[in-house]
């Protein structure tokens, strides 16, 4: 197994690495809106949050040596499911062609770090 930290990727909101690879599979902790930048610093709307947390996800990945296209599976957590969902899916599908869009679950939860909307994680493959 291989614990990844990416340097200039997001910082840790606890105690966990950015990502861990075994056999081939990358699994991806779940981003939060914020920017490596700014810490704990929020977009306003869902929209906005769906977008930071997809260009985190592109920076971890991008440090792998991977991109989107190696998504597997999602994992979506939203704070106000019914309120978000539409819109959060419209921007979330924008990330992928319509042929290619991963295996994914989405939830409602009560609460995220730095009370964000969103968080996102993943399950990758390395190509053969």
């Amino acid at each position: 197994m291989k614990f990844h930290m990416i340097p200039g990727g997001p910082k840790p909101v606890a105690p966990f690495s950015h990502a861990v690879e075994t056999d081939g599979f990358v699994f991806v902790t779940g981003q939060m809106p914020d920017t490596p930048l700014t810490p704990g610093v929020l977009p306003d709307g869902i929209g906005a949050q769906t977008r930071a947390v997809m260009e985190n996800l592109r920076v971890v990945l991008a440090g792998l040596g991977l991109g989107l296209e190696h998504i597997v599976m999602s994992r979506i957590y939203l704070t106000e499911f019914k309120r978000d969902y539409a819109e959060m899916n419209e921007t979330y599908r924008s990330y992928f062609p319509q042929d290619r869009l991963p295996a994914r679950t989405c939830v409602g939860v009560t609460g995220l770090a730095y009370d964000a909307l969103i968080e996102i994680d993943l399950v990758c493959r390395r190509p053969e």
